[in-house]
């Protein structure tokens, strides 16, 4: 065969070849995919998720979108997380704390959203391929909300777990509104469900009325705390809008479904490459609303407030 010819064939082959690798490429990298790791089931978390997917469609993606639970265990984010990385999602969601923690040890490489996490510092999600939107409630309107519900409070008990980074970091805020307004603030603590009982019975005894910052396992069981304060004729105020509805007495609250889609407003610019997470600060919503639940100020006879 002529030399030219057989260097003709093998210069068309790889010209073909390499057309073919950016068709492609070009292809894959139009199937964007996104992995969504969350941590626990409850209404603000699955309220969370559902704002973010719903302004994805709304802002014509139409990609993949995987869901995965981890059910409140370590463990699983850690084999969740690891699934997502190894099928190279192009974006991973992670939706509360725990969730964003586990996904950070595993890439720094793949862009990753956190939502539903009160302080990024203090969680260390301070990579440069982290970014996402703060859930960090008003607090100081929230304990604010305690003294105009019941004006003759003296002592208030701060619940939450010690598992929880960000609920740690509320809790120190809550103190210091608390004192600001003349309250006397004490701290209760609990690292396992089955504790929960014991420690709201033990605090009962010396409280006028409980606070509990956004935390999971609160969240998880607030009917149990929330049916336990009532019977003692104790109101609890709460970090999210969404635990009315399981028997808080009331809020001042951000919307987890709007939380949602400012996050996906920031999936949106990754994905299309406008910003890097680097380049995109922790975002937070700017709107709170208060919500009451009326029975139970009724059934524990407190104020009657509008705002």
């Amino acid at each position: 065969m002529n030399k030219k010819f057989f260097w003709l064939i093998i210069l068309i082959g790889l010209t073909i070849f390499g057309l073919f690798f950016i068709i492609f490429n070009k292809t894959e990298k139009n199937s964007l995919k996104i992995g969504i790791l969350q941590f626990v089931e409850h209404e603000a978390l699955d309220a969370s998720r559902k704002g973010f997917i719903d302004e994805l469609k709304n802002q014509g993606f139409n990609g993949e979108i995987k869901y995965q639970n981890a059910q409140g265990d370590q463990a699983n984010c850690v084999s969740i997380a690891n699934q997502f990385v190894s099928e190279n999602c192009d974006l991973i969601l992670a939706i509360a704390t725990p969730a964003a923690q586990s996904v950070a040890k595993i890439t720094s490489e793949i862009p990753i959203l956190a939502t539903a996490v009160t302080n990024f510092e203090e969680a260390g999600l301070t990579q440069e391929n982290i970014t996402g939107t703060s859930d960090l409630a008003p607090i100081a309107k929230q304990i604010e909300l305690i003294k105009k519900l019941k004006p003759e409070v003296t002592k208030i008990g701060i619940l939450f777990s010690s598992n929880e980074a960000n609920s740690k970091y509320q809790a120190d805020i809550a103190v210091e509104e608390a004192k600001k307004l003349g309250l006397l603030p004490h701290i209760f603590t609990f690292s396992q469900v089955t504790e929960i009982q014991q420690v709201i019975e033990s605090m009962l005894q010396k409280i006028d009325a409980i606070y509990t910052p956004t935390d999971n396992m609160v969240a998880s069981n607030m009917e149990l705390i929330s049916q336990t304060a009532l019977q003692s004729g104790i109101p609890l105020i709460c970090g999210e809008t969404n635990l009315i509805s399981k028997g808080a007495t009331g809020t001042y609250g951000i919307d987890y479904y709007e939380l949602g889609k400012l996050t996906a407003i920031q999936a949106m610019e990754i994905l299309k490459e406008i910003k890097k997470p680097i380049d995109m600060p922790i975002q937070y919503l700017e709107n709170v609303k208060l919500v009451l639940n009326s029975e139970i100020i009724k059934k524990l006879n407190l104020k009657e407030i509008i705002s």
